[in-house]
């Protein structure tokens, strides 16, 4: 009699999305999908993948009155560091502003929203935009990151 059942506790899985959580990276918006998972998951090996081996991440200290910028491993001790200190990460990424390129190097400007947990009473809201220099070497490769320019207020 409990053999005809379906287990209430354990729902089906729902098998008729087809579309993956990672894409293939072989478009601009696929790029974005995967940052944005990488960051819903704290998943820094999909991070890495998104950048070149000579990426450059750029931002303004307005404190100090001048822009910083630094490397690839720079970049993935820093985001790591983010991943592990946060109780969650959430990534908005909202309109293109400007796309201009060809089939092998886009310069885009897209504003974002970021939520970064620390703790229930220490929630960090980051808005602002980043300017990216996307490249690959082909059409069949994927897109990376090659600078960013971080403009968040």
């Amino acid at each position: 009699m409990f053999f005809s059942c379906d287990n209430i506790f354990s729902p089906r899985l729902d098998n008729t999305t087809t579309k993956p959580i990672i894409t293939d990276q072989k478009t601009i918006d696929g790029l974005f999908q995967n940052f944005k998972y990488s960051y819903t998951f704290k998943d820094t090996m999909v991070y890495s993948n998104l950048l070149t081996d000579d990426f450059v991440f750029t931002y303004r200290d307005y404190v100090l009155g001048y822009d910083v910028s630094w490397d690839k491993p720079t970049e993935m001790r820093v985001t790591n560091g983010l991943f592990q200190n946060s109780q969650k990460t959430d990534l908005v990424w909202n309109n293109v502003i400007t796309e201009f390129g060809d089939s092998l190097n886009v310069s885009i400007r897209r504003s974002f929203n970021l939520a970064v947990t620390f703790n229930p009473s220490d929630v960090v809201r980051i808005n602002g935009f980043v300017d990216m220099i996307l490249t690959r070497q082909s059409t069949n490769d994927k897109w990376k990151i090659k600078k960013w320019r971080d403009e968040s207020f």
